[in-house]
């Protein structure tokens, strides 16, 4: 009960101020983009007989250029899965998603990470769901749910930062930062000296970081602004991310049961321990690739990696941390980060209603959704082989 006032008396007031001030940053921030380009567009065109009113104009179209939104775009290397070609997973996710309250997914991409997030791409930000193999192998199915649901709510409308008017804007700003910082001042200059023509080589290096530190210097300041600007946006959406995890949590427990949920947020703590697992198979597989058959044992891969993951669970350190006592709840009553740690979430739905599963998946729909996912799962497989294992957020 000390959690549950906590969170919804004191917590809704700063997530609604909060949530206030980044509407407000990010409204400033596209005011003044749209007036920066405004002004390039009209000096450039109304003082096309000077020159230097041109050079302004153009240097304010590049820098609006630099900040304008980025639509998110998938990862054409990963596979792609549209309703036609996994109907038994769209359904699953179609019936996860109507029971929390939020949009259905349009698409599902495969990844290697251990984890499930919502990705929203393009003009229209259609949504896709990028759904981890090693965790969808490695949790049983009320567990999966659980996964789903989370990442379905926590991109909801809760979270601002998901949102259309400040997430453009601070997507703005990345991108922004990102290319007025990619200068090519820190461009190696250590050319042999017995190479042909090595002293051309120098002379061209010595030009284009020279080139690099003069744009750095105009850029210095926009740069600055525009980091401080995404700084101030990430802070003022933190408390819309945290109660758009807490809803998720309680859209989780009661769809997947809360005793799912909880054992999903326990086992995040084993993607460390999955990706060292993946990188020995990857290692195993490409040093034995030779002598072993290439026929032999398709879905050997991530066999190994559901069978790590079981034992890792059934480890006795790996048991469920249970809830806080009193002293403790109120010692961290007025620390709202620790709302941000698995534990704390964890230790919040145990103390809350403990709620049955709605939606469970029979055996039937489980081999059917494995034989949907087999051949994008051996793509992904062949992706890790060659690149290797990366963390993905």
């Amino acid at each position: 009960m000390t959690i549950d006032h906590y969170v919804r008396t004191a917590g809704d007031a700063r997530v609604r101020s909060a949530t206030v001030a980044a509407y407000a940053v990010a409204g400033v921030f596209h005011v003044v983009t749209a007036g920066l380009f405004a002004a390039g567009l009209s000096l450039t065109v109304l003082g096309f007989s000077t020159v230097v009113q041109p050079m302004i104009g153009l240097l304010l179209l590049a820098l609006t250029l630099t900040l304008r939104p980025r639509p998110q775009r998938l990862d054409t290397d990963l596979p792609t899965l549209r309703e036609a070609d996994a109907p038994a997973l769209f359904a699953l996710l179609h019936r996860v998603a109507d029971s929390t309250g939020v949009r259905r997914v349009e698409a599902v991409q495969l990844t290697a990470g251990f984890s499930a997030r919502v990705v929203h791409h393009g003009f229209r930000r259609r949504r896709c769901l990028a759904l981890g193999l090693p965790l969808w192998v490695g949790c049983p199915p009320q567990q999966r749910i659980a996964a789903v649901a989370q990442a379905l709510v926590e991109s909801g409308p809760r979270n601002v930062r998901r949102g259309v008017f400040v997430g453009s804007a601070l997507g703005a700003l990345r991108g922004g930062v990102r290319a007025m910082g990619a200068g090519g001042s820190q461009a190696s200059a250590r050319i042999d000296v017995h190479a042909y023509r090595a002293d051309e080589m120098a002379a061209g290096v010595a030009v284009v970081q020279a080139r690099s530190r003069a744009t750095e210097r105009v850029l210095w300041l926009p740069r600055i602004a525009a980091a401080a600007c995404a700084r101030l946006l990430l802070r003022l959406t933190r408390p819309s991310v945290r109660q758009a995890r807490l809803a998720s949590d309680e859209a989780a427990a009661r769809t997947a049961s809360t005793r799912a949920t909880l054992a999903a947020l326990r086992d995040r703590q084993l993607a460390r321990a999955i990706d060292v697992e993946m990188h020995r198979l990857t290692v195993e597989r490409k040093s034995y690739a030779k002598t072993r058959g290439a026929a032999s044992g398709r879905d050997e891969f991530w066999d190994g990696v559901a069978r790590h993951a079981e034992r890792l669970r059934e480890r006795p350190d790996a048991a469920e941390a249970g809830p806080p006592s009193e002293a403790e709840s109120g010692r961290r009553r007025f620390r709202p980060a620790v709302e941000d740690t698995d534990a704390w979430r964890r230790a919040r739905l145990a103390l809350g209603p403990q709620h049955p599963a709605t939606i469970t998946l029979d055996e039937a729909d489980r081999v059917r959704i494995e034989d949907e996912l087999r051949p994008s799962a051996r793509v992904v497989e062949r992706l890790v082989l060659r690149d290797g294992v990366t963390r993905t957020a």
